[in-house]
């Protein structure tokens, strides 16, 4: 699932641009709003429409948009068309222009799918409407304690100015028929000792995909001597000690990956067929739906499962933020809150429509609402919420990028 693009997306021209702007007074923070407002934010959007701009490469992901506008429409007079984006940094592009030319209000952008680099640009400088989450009635069941990524962005703190979504977190993915679970690596370490004994029965993406940077980067989380240290921006003598166990490990489980570690996937789906075909054994994914899915679509066999080592995995959160310019502020809150709804919530982690893992506490929720979550019958891939365990913090975005370089310097000669 991951339809992480804006995550993986370098901001581009519009990064740049809005480190350039001058920091506008009419952007400044408002007063944050509270659940008192929210009658009035309800009544003031009824008419509106919503101009959401959101990725739109995934017909699963537009089709569950396509439904959430119908709803909104129905039970509160709220228009949505969804702006379909190849990458986040357009609706970006668009706000940043729209400031330069100063348009201040009225802009053409209601809502946004943002994430990483592109929520860190406009947040910085102050290019997003808020604090307004906390006047959502829904958002009292996001769960703070055990998905920390529901409050920070890649180590950015949200501060109210984004609404939590959807879910991607860090599974291995195998095929029961082939491989028993517990004969699988519980552990980065343990990963090593397995691929010697399974040899080429392993692999990760080029690096240069988001996917087998992330299987470097869930390895470094086990393996760095401070976790904590990830959380801040890398400098040169932060990243050598960091990473040294990195690629003494790397090192060493190398020649043991499919074709010797010589070749890699170009994708997350390429890595996926391999898997199918009989040549691999595990492969990472950044989807807990992604065996439930993949069977769904006969891209794999009904065998295949999900886990999550004992330690937890790296998760993320997709958010949604208002620019502060928006015409349809009020329209585009009522989406944010209906995004967060027990019913959608479980609607979308459905593997049937999209298998996007809730971030909501369902401890929170009435009986009847947990039990939207329970597992479908026919959908005995797709673990319980409980399965998957701890959700770790995504490192700073740097690490990833250092990562990446440091790589193909070792390894891609």
């Amino acid at each position: 699932m991951t339809t992480r693009r804006d995550a993986l997306g370098v901001m581009a021209g519009a990064g740049a641009m809005a480190m350039l702007l001058p920091y506008p007074k009419q952007a400044r923070a408002q007063a944050a709003l509270t659940p008192a407002d929210w009658p009035a934010i309800e009544a003031r959007a009824r008419g509106q429409t919503v101009f959401f701009n959101a990725w739109g490469g995934d017909e699963r992901t537009n089709s569950f948009i396509a439904w959430a506008g119908e709803q909104v429409a129905l039970r509160y007079g709220v228009q949505v068309s969804h702006v379909k984006l190849r990458d986040t940094a357009e609706a970006v592009t668009k706000v940043v222009a729209e400031r330069q030319a100063g348009r201040d209000s009225g802009g053409g952008v209601d809502l946004i799918w943002i994430n990483g680099p592109n929520f860190l640009a406009m947040k910085s400088q102050t290019l997003l409407y808020g604090p307004f989450v906390e006047a959502m009635p829904n958002w009292r069941l996001i769960d703070a304690a055990n998905k920390p990524s529901n409050l920070v962005d890649f180590t950015v703190p949200v501060d109210g100015f984004a609404a939590p979504w959807r879910l991607a977190q860090i599974v291995y993915v195998f095929d029961s028929a082939r491989t028993r679970r517990e004969q699988l690596p519980n552990s980065t370490a343990a990963m090593l000792e397995w691929a010697r004994r399974n040899q080429g029965r392993l692999t990760h993406p080029n690096v240069r995909n988001f996917l087998g940077a992330t299987f470097l980067k869930q390895a470094l989380f086990d393996l760095a001597p401070s976790p904590q240290a990830l959380q801040r921006a890398a400098d040169d003598a932060s990243f050598a000690e960091a990473t040294r166990d990195l690629w003494r490990w790397y090192d060493e489980l190398r020649p043991h990956l499919w074709r010797g570690g010589r070749e890699f996937p170009d994708t997350g789906p390429a890595q996926r067929q391999l898997l199918a075909d009989g040549e691999l054994d595990l492969y990472i994914a950044f989807s807990p739906s992604e065996a439930a899915v993949s069977i769904a679509n006969r891209q794999l066999p009904p065998s295949a499962r999900v886990y999550v080592p004992g330690r937890g995995s790296i998760g993320n959160t997709s958010f949604v933020a208002i620019p502060y310019n928006a015409a349809h502020k009020e329209g585009a809150m009522v989406l944010a809150n209906f995004l967060l709804d027990p019913a959608t919530q479980a609607r979308a982690q459905d593997p049937r429509i999209l298998g996007s893992f809730s971030v909501l506490d369902l401890g929170k929720l009435a009986p009847e609402q947990r039990r939207l979550f329970a597992r479908p019958d026919d959908a005995p891939a797709l673990p319980d919420n409980e399965e998957l365990g701890a959700v770790l913090p995504e490192p700073h975005p740097s690490w990833m990028t250092r990562i990446t370089a440091e790589w193909e310097r070792r390894y891609s000669r």
